[in-house]
């Protein structure tokens, strides 16, 4: 489809000067640039420098703005801005965001730090627009709501009708600009549901159509509060066929020469890009202002939720096809983990000239992987609203990156641990180190492998890829009961050994899951060594099974117990977690104050209206509120003690249920890990929501993530439809009163509320048999077995002033932002595919001097490409993020490893086995360079900002 509509462009915008035209989305004209021969390329070219073709926003896709992690987000940026510099030498400076759902300001603080001053956005809901164009502030600048100047201030355009296309961009009666949409020209395809169609424009209708045209326009600029009006001519799959090109350009060019030639109009048209409107519109401004003051309004805020009329609220996206939300997270965290590694491994193998490192294709397989990463943040992938094939290709792109990543992270690790960096090309290659995690195809779960033991020791290299020293516990299957781990050194490790289970009640007779506590540097690797030896001497793990009956207990000790009325409980230093005998959690004890807090953990299902409007993949439309999950008996219930993790598992129908607790004393020691395994395959038109319920007094207030970016305070409104007070949710949500905060942290992108004090109910997975009438055709019934990842957080607050609460911003504690991270970037374990009795490793691998300061996140170090082929450059984008934290939360005693410096890091005492050869700021997508670009030597970030350096190491 987009070659003919690049092709066509080529021809039809060098037949008239005058004729312009704009693209956003990078994926496409690549694809299509890699196969034209070069006058073809010479053409466009010239065709962007004389100002007839203009690339907006430019990023990879046009991203969803409430399922993706800010990562992703700046990472496609990245990938179509340094595609653009590389083949087209063009920056592009317009935003242009007019199909996702709902708009975010973390996009609007992205795009002014990639250097845009203006940005258009077009899907906000429309009494939104209506109370805009009544105060006429569709066009205002946006402003962070956390920023205490003016400093990230964007132009923003919001269109002000129901849809993008012609019928709704010439002004408020679609009727009327329908007939000025000329593929819809009698004899086409398709017509104008509005009953009147198009005319051609000749001599004798001109004067008439010109004037009804010309009536729309003035009534659209009414909405704003310059002379300047700007109506976009396109629509979803259009300029494919040269003679709509001929249609749309020669009849509007008619028009605009009669209107220009009646100066009693008062009006100049011409076709124009979106920069040429903000350009004049500017221009305005300028001559206009008060007192340097300008005319344009400041906001703080976001769009969400979208509805576009009626009760259609599109909160259902916010969870369609979770399975693949989870997926694009872990693809991330590897993407991350490789790209950090990748760039260490390459200034190594630079040092020491190794050349099976340096020929390698991994630079080529890392671009796939942000490739197929910035394209799944479209928004028809990650927010699950393609059709079934189309999600089957995303998945396996995703699949097949993530099986790559898997293979660099192996390649650098080994090369980084190698004690003899020389030895890494004499070792023959099916990856030497194997990541522990596989996955067997794009639609089924991620399972362990189990690793064959013998006497013979083999390596276990654990990595770090959090920015933080982390103590975190480590598990691996292994196929023997007399399992060992040893340090690098050779002194044992204390390990808990537990039981795999094949199915509920029966338990493995070839594997053993073994588990020990690892402290590692940050960004670093740690090397163990693992066999079969006869002086092992486990922490067997010990089981209490409710409601249920296990026949072979193996080497474990194993008690049933018909349900009794006694509550089952688990606890650690911080602690203490009381369950239900259905095994669901009900109370949370603190062991600094022993108070009891009501934390209940309830299943619910909502089901979809009796309406004609039915729920689908873009809208939740419920039949009222959720009802309970009820089962007749009570579930199988696994309780599992040992010594560093104890858990609960509750066996339901439509979900495997499992609570957590680690007896550490880390941050994992801190918060409550929930995993729930998900099915409802077998459901029609029901959506399932784990709801935690507790005694906090949070009224109507409570605050979601947006992007893991940023917090949004939000209040559920009792006027609305239900499903108006649903919320996408990234990374986390909470509640909180004066004295406690209830977070809910998330390792995937959902729909959240808080319907009633004291709630946050998270919706896992929706399975709907019809369409929405919304453009994707078909119901959401492909629904996976899904695993969620979330873990609980129950915190004190201390001095709480009434007014600060008040304020439209609020921020995770620190412990929060910790959480979250280790949370999405998760230890990974690597181990020797087989014994290579000549393989020889260091013990570990500490690239920084020390963890960086708590409060500052390294978002990616990521190499950069040379200018001419696929190939790397020396340099890589170091990109750090300064989390705005609300410091009245106490982080004594709460086992971070790291402190707060104010912003202010050493470069110099950043590395320790590299040196910093350069450092130079550049703009977040590495777009730009500061005029005073040069390097430095002390970085220093403000709350909140994001920022980008070149960095080269030695």
């Amino acid at each position: 489809m987009t070659q003919y509509i690049f092709n066509n462009m080529v021809i039809k915008l060098k037949e008239d000067s005058r004729r312009k035209f704009m693209w956003s989305e990078i994926s496409y004209l690549s694809k299509w640039w890699d196969t034209i021969d070069k006058p073809k390329k010479d053409a466009v070219k010239s065709l962007l420098q004389n100002g007839q073709f203009e690339i907006v926003t430019g990023g990879w896709v046009m991203p969803d703005e409430a399922a993706p992690h800010y990562f992703a987000l700046i990472d496609q940026l990245i990938e179509g801005h340094q595609w653009l510099e590389k083949n087209l030498g063009v920056k592009p400076r317009s935003g242009w965001s007019i199909d996702p759902f709902g708009h975010s300001p973390t996009m609007a603080y992205l795009l002014k730090r990639a250097g845009f001053s203006h940005m258009l956005i077009q899907r906000v809901h429309y009494a939104v627009k209506k109370h805009f164009a009544l105060h006429k502030t569709l066009e205002f600048f946006w402003r962070q709501n956390w920023d205490l100047g003016s400093g990230t201030d964007i132009f923003c355009h919001m269109m002000p009708f129901y849809s993008y296309d012609i019928p709704h961009t010439c002004g408020p009666d679609p009727k009327i600009c329908c007939q000025f949409d000329f593929k819809r020209l009698p004899g086409g395809r398709f017509g104008c549901p509005w009953g009147v169609p198009p005319e051609t424009i000749h001599l004798g209708n001109v004067q008439k159509r010109a004037e009804m045209l010309l009536d729309q326009y003035r009534k659209k600029s009414k909405l704003f509060r310059t002379t300047v009006v700007l109506a976009p001519l396109g629509d979803d799959f259009r300029y494919c066929e040269r003679i709509e090109w001929d249609h749309q350009y020669k009849n509007y060019q008619l028009l605009f020469d009669y209107m220009n030639s009646h100066p009693e109009y008062n009006v100049k048209i011409q076709f124009g890009t979106l920069s040429d409107y903000f350009d004049a519109l500017d221009k305005e401004d300028v001559t206009i202002r008060k007192n340097s003051q300008s005319m344009f309004p400041v906001l703080s805020g976001d769009f969400f939720t979208y509805a576009d009329r009626d009760d259609h609220y599109w909160s259902g996206y916010f969870t369609s096809r979770p399975f693949y939300k989870r997926m694009d997270r872990i693809l991330e965290s590897h993407l991350r983990a490789a790209e950090i590694l990748y760039y260490f491994a390459l200034k190594q193998a630079q040092k020491y000239k190794i050349s099976k490192f340096l020929s390698s294709s991994h630079y080529m397989a890392l671009t796939e992987a942000r490739r197929n990463l910035g394209l799944f943040q479209h928004h028809d992938a990650i927010t699950g609203t393609a059709k079934d094939w189309v999600v089957v290709d995303y998945g396996t792109r995703l699949f097949h990156s993530l099986t790559n990543l898997k293979k660099i992270i192996g390649y650098s690790a080994l090369l980084l641990i190698l004690k003899d960096k020389n030895s890494y090309n004499s070792y023959s290659f099916d990856n030497l180190l194997d990541m522990d995690l596989k996955q067997n195809s794009q639609g089924s779960l991620p399972q362990k492998t189990v690793i064959m033991l013998s006497a013979e020791p083999r390596y276990l290299v654990v990595c770090n890829p959090s920015e933080q020293d982390r103590i975190s516990v480590v598990s691996v299957y292994v196929s023997s009961p007399t399992a060992q781990v040893s340090s690098a050194s050779g002194k044992p490790v204390e390990i808990q050994m537990s039981a795999v289970w094949n199915t509920a009640s029966t338990i493995s007779q070839t594997a053993y899951e073994i588990s020990f506590l690892v402290q590692m540097p940050p960004l670093g690797l740690k090397v163990y060594r693992i066999l079969e030896s006869a002086s092992s001497d486990p922490h067997l793990a010990e089981y209490v099974l409710h409601n249920g009956n296990v026949k072979d207990k193996g080497i474990f000790n194993m008690k049933n117990v018909k349900s009794t009325e006694e509550d089952i409980t688990l606890e650690n230093s911080f602690v203490k977690l009381r369950f239900d005998q259905s095994g669901l959690l009900e109370e949370m004890i603190n062991k600094e104050d022993s108070k009891h807090h009501e934390v209940k953990v309830q299943f619910s299902w909502y089901g979809t209206t009796s309406k004609k409007d039915k729920s689908g993949a873009y809208l939740f439309l419920p039949d009222g509120e959720a009802k309970p999950y009820v089962y007749t008996t009570l579930p199988f219930v696994r309780v599992q003690r040992g010594r560093f993790y104890s858990d609960v598992t509750c066996f339901l129908e439509h979900v495997t249920h499992r609570v957590r607790l680690y007896n550490i004393q880390g941050i994992d020691g801190q918060t409550v890990e929930v995993s729930n395994i998900v099915d409802i395959r077998k459901e029609h038109n029901r959506e399932i929501a784990m709801r935690i319920s507790s005694s906090i007094n949070s009224q109507n207030k409570f605050y979601t993530d947006l992007n893991g970016y940023q917090i949004q305070p939000r209040m559920t409104m009792s006027k609305l439809p239900l499903q108006a007070n649903v919320y996408p949710m990234t990374t986390m949500a909470y509640i909180q009163d004066t004295k406690h905060r209830l977070t809910l942290l998330s390792a995937q992108s959902l729909g959240v509320s808080s319907l009633k004090s004291g709630q946050i109910e998270v919706i896992m997975d929706r399975r709907l048999m019809q369409d929405d009438n919304r453009g994707l055709e078909q119901g959401v019934h492909d629904n996976k077995v899904t695993a969620n990842l979330f873990r609980i957080l129950l915190e004190k607050r201390s001095v709480v002033n009434m007014e600060e609460e008040k304020k439209s911003v609020s921020y995770p504690s620190l412990v929060s932002h910790i959480t979250s991270s280790f949370l999405n970037h998760p230890v990974f374990t690597m181990t020797e595919k087989i014994p290579v009795p000549t393989l020889q490793l260091l013990g570990e691998f500490s690239p920084l001097l020390s963890s960086l300061p708590c409060d500052i996140h390294l978002v990616n170090l990521r190499t950069i490409q040379s200018k001419v082929d696929g190939k790397h450059s020396d340099e890589a984008a170091l990109i750090l993020h300064r989390k705005g934290f609300d410091c009245r939360f106490s982080s004594r005693d709460t086992g971070l490893l790291c402190s707060t410096t104010q912003g202010k890091i050493l470069v110099q005492k950043l590395f320790s086995m590299f040196t910093v050869a350069s450092l130079i700021p550049s703009s977040l997508s590495l777009m730009h360079s500061p005029p005073d670009a040069r390097n430095i030597s002390e970085i220093n970030l403000s709350p909140m900002e994001i920022s980008t350096f070149r960095i080269q190491l030695r």
